[in-house]
């Protein structure tokens, strides 16, 4: 029992000794981008995103001007403000200010009782 456990433990550290490290992977310029889209996107303005149609994907820079209650808030970019909407877990532990710019992606939210137009932020990041 003793020499099997030997050979056993010989075996295992072998086998860690010839192991490969998990890290690695491609990491030019082509890198496959992981957790999401990595590239380019078009910025619009938050005048523009009133114009457009709903559920239109948008992403939109600029400030978080104030708290309206709940998890609405007013967005300023130089265009102008839009409402938007951001559910607690989109942000990710940031905290952001009104001096902080940021980034938000989401889509066009017509609130068609309202007759206003909102931003349905996914993604928001502090730059």
């Amino acid at each position: 029992m003793k020499t099997f456990s030997m050979f056993a433990a010989g075996v295992l550290l072998a086998g860690a000794a010839m192991a490969q490290p998990a890290t690695g992977g491609f990491t030019g310029a082509q890198a496959t981008a992981r957790g999401g889209f990595n590239g380019p996107s078009t910025i619009v303005t938050a005048e523009h995103a009133k114009t457009l149609r709903d559920d239109t994907p948008v992403t939109l820079r600029g400030t978080i001007e104030r708290h309206t209650g709940g998890e609405n808030y007013v967005f300023k970019d130089a265009s102008g403000t839009v409402d938007v909407e951001i559910d607690d877990r989109h942000w990710q532990g940031q905290t952001v200010s009104p001096q902080d710019t940021v980034e938000i992606s989401g889509e066009v939210d017509h609130q068609r009782h309202r007759n206003t137009v909102e931003i349905d932020v996914k993604r928001l990041r502090k730059l």
